[in-house]
């Protein structure tokens, strides 16, 4: 049977960019077989009700222009819960089906997502029920990371490791990963899961010059032994380690809409004066701080991927520009330790 692409082309609504993987770069996660790109896009905001359909869809496109093929997302985020699903879910079914086999989308179940004791945590009927309300929400038959989204005090984690390893053998995921999840944790679900011969291989962890507690707590050699990739949220602070606030607060920014994530108490004198002196730093090095947050993750290669969000597309070249240079000298590298210690 001979199949007409030029009818394909007529009909489809996006065509990606043949220069897309000129430029990205690929990291392999862990000792999987999987590679992810340096950079990620994150869908915790700007994908919900309350932001245009159009800008979501050019938000998503010109990621994959870039290189970016790893789409993040969880059972909640929104507003409303679920609505980053059904969104993307329109964007990959009405733009990406026929790219479906150069992405890796990711999903998460840990919060709390409806009412009862069956919506949140970490139990068995909680994370398939999720993930089965995920594809449907976006119409996939699988995802390609499922992700326990946080530790659950009360579940025995050999139950949570054990359905997303149910997860993973039904083919409703193609490999398990964890997020939020500390040192200890992390090597005794990585226990659990080898045992199970289920494809575990990334924790996605909260990271960036400003928050350095994975160092601390030991996740980084912890991960490393474990075999497992490491994918960083916040690299910029919710926005601090950005442009925007070296000046003020700005009318349309997350500090000023009273976001729960980053207050109006943080932008403090002293913060102010180390952000300016990250920003100088920056500067010299060719970059904006947004840039030199992003590159300064990845110098070391022990984070595979980087989670950047977006509220236009311009961010998102802006971010991938970021790649340009990762190299840093031991001067720099003492001087961003120093600054980062100052509060």
């Amino acid at each position: 049977m001979t199949i007409d692409l030029t009818a394909e082309k007529k009909t489809a609504s996006f065509t990606a960019s043949k220069q897309r993987y000129e430029t990205m770069r690929y990291n392999r996660c862990g000792t999987s077989g999987l590679k992810l790109p340096a950079l990620s896009l994150g869908l915790w905001h700007n994908f919900g009700a309350e932001t245009s359909f159009t800008a979501m869809r050019d938000i998503c496109r010109t990621a994959f222009d870039c290189g970016i093929t790893h789409f993040d997302l969880a059972n909640n985020y929104g507003p409303p819960p679920g609505s980053a699903e059904e969104n993307f879910g329109k964007i990959i079914n009405g733009d990406f089906k026929r790219y479906r086999d150069e992405l890796i989308i990711s999903t998460k179940a840990g919060y709390t997502m409806w009412p009862g004791p069956y919506g949140d945590w970490g139990s068995r009927k909680y994370l398939l029920a999720s993930l089965d309300q995920s594809l449907k929400r976006m119409n996939l038959e699988y995802v390609d990371i499922f992700y326990h989204h946080r530790m659950d005090p009360e579940t025995p984690l050999e139950e949570t490791m054990s359905a997303l390893d149910t997860a993973v053998k039904s083919g409703k995921a193609l490999y398990a990963g964890i997020s939020n999840y500390d040192a200890e944790h992390t090597r005794q679900a990585a226990d659990i899961l080898r045992r199970l011969n289920c494809p575990f291989i990334v924790n996605q962890v909260r990271y960036s010059i400003l928050d350095r507690h994975i160092e601390k707590d030991g996740l980084k050699e912890a991960a490393s032994q474990c075999g497992l990739g490491i994918i960083t949220f916040s690299p910029l602070a919710q926005g601090l380690l950005s442009d925007r606030y070296l000046n003020g607060i700005p009318s349309d920014s997350r500090m000023a809409s009273a976001s729960p994530f980053l207050t109006q108490d943080k932008l403090t004198a002293e913060r102010l004066r180390q952000l300016q002196a990250l920003n100088d730093l920056a500067h010299t090095r060719g970059q904006t701080l947004a840039q030199m947050a992003i590159a300064w993750l990845l110098h070391d290669g022990t984070v595979t991927s980087v989670l950047t969000g977006a509220s236009r597309p311009e961010q998102v070249r802006q971010n991938t520009a970021a790649l340009n240079n990762t190299v840093f000298s031991d001067t720099e590298l003492s001087e961003i330790d120093r600054l980062s210690r100052l509060l």
